[in-house]
């Protein structure tokens, strides 16, 4: 939630500053840039109802919690980016190549990109620092678990963020080849190449989302670590079968098979199998587990050495 907030307050102030600096110059880039950061504000307003949504405990309508409403909100912050920023921006720079307007005042425009990046910047500090600390505790490369993360919010904020001091560096380069040559190619061309990187981050975060929506299975170290937690029970002698699934941000549900120690009576197996299956919950990750016998027929699962993964972070 911090790092929405930070993100909000930071693309709030940048795209305000934008704006100004797009109508006083007439830059091409500017516009397109202005049009990005009014994006992103409006994106951590989807990302903030994201994480309020998804936080809450499920009940009798919503058994397996309200995690996955993470994703549809997030889904729509990538939506809203793709339209109200790629597309603005690419529409933009084409208008600008075949009628340019007449553009001046370029140091407003150096100055507003100059507090721009410093602002981005610190954005992008918070959601790296947050995404490194999990990427660290998984032993994960910081990008890969921005990727693969099944928090959607940090993912967001963190691609929203480096696009946006990317686009920046473009903005500069336009501008200043614009007022190098005289030519408003440049500055044009700044304009759509905001509007790919944009778009393209828009599609990676949409296809994040559906993946998750439709049901994100997990990686082999989360598999591994859920698996040795099972293991672990003094009465579960073997694990057969295990199915896991993201019902929202580091939210697991839990299918296994175990063959339980002993030979007990019916009513005994059945309350030792829903007792288990409290105890995995008390886990913060583990929104719902589900335990049933395995037949002796059935063999054991096997997953190698036990990995050091604190599946919160997943």
């Amino acid at each position: 939630m911090l790092t929405v907030i930070i993100a909000f307050v930071a693309n709030a102030a940048v795209a305000g500053a934008k704006t100004v600096a797009a109508l006083i110059t007439g830059s091409a880039s500017m516009t397109a840039e202005a049009a990005h950061s009014w994006a992103d504000t409006g994106n951590q307003v989807f990302l903030f109802i994201a994480e309020r949504k998804s936080g809450r405990k499920r009940d009798a309508g919503h058994p397996m919690g309200y995690g996955r409403e993470a994703y549809v909100w997030s889904m729509f912050a990538a939506f809203g980016l793709f339209t109200a920023g790629a597309v603005v921006s690419v529409m933009h720079g084409i208008q600008q190549i075949l009628a340019p307007e007449p553009a001046g005042d370029f140091m407003v425009a150096y100055i507003v990109l100059a507090v721009a990046f410093v602002l981005e910047g610190f954005s992008f500090a918070q959601a790296f620092r947050q995404s490194r600390k999990a990427a660290q505790s998984l032993h994960r490369h910081t990008l890969e678990q921005v990727l693969i993360s099944s928090d959607p919010t940090l993912r967001a904020v963190f691609a929203e963020d480096a696009a946006a001091l990317i686009g920046l560096v473009v903005a500069y380069a336009g501008i200043g080849l614009r007022q190098l040559t005289g030519s408003p190619v440049p500055d044009a061309v700044g304009s759509i190449v905001v509007g790919v990187l944009l778009a393209v981050v828009a599609v990676v975060l949409i296809d994040r989302n559906r993946r998750f929506l439709v049901g994100q299975g997990v990686t082999a170290d989360i598999e591994k670590s859920i698996a040795a937690r099972v293991l672990e029970h003094r009465e579960i002698e073997r694990l057969t079968y295990l199915h896991l699934e993201f019902v929202g941000p580091r939210k697991l549900y839990l299918v296994a098979a175990v063959d339980l120690l002993g030979d007990h009576p019916e009513h005994e197996v059945a309350v030792t199998l829903r007792r288990i299956e409290r105890e995995l919950e008390d886990h913060e990750t583990v929104e719902e587990a589900v335990l049933t016998l395995a037949t002796p027929d059935e063999p054991s699962l096997g997953f190698g050495p036990e990995p050091a993964t604190p599946i919160a972070e997943a």
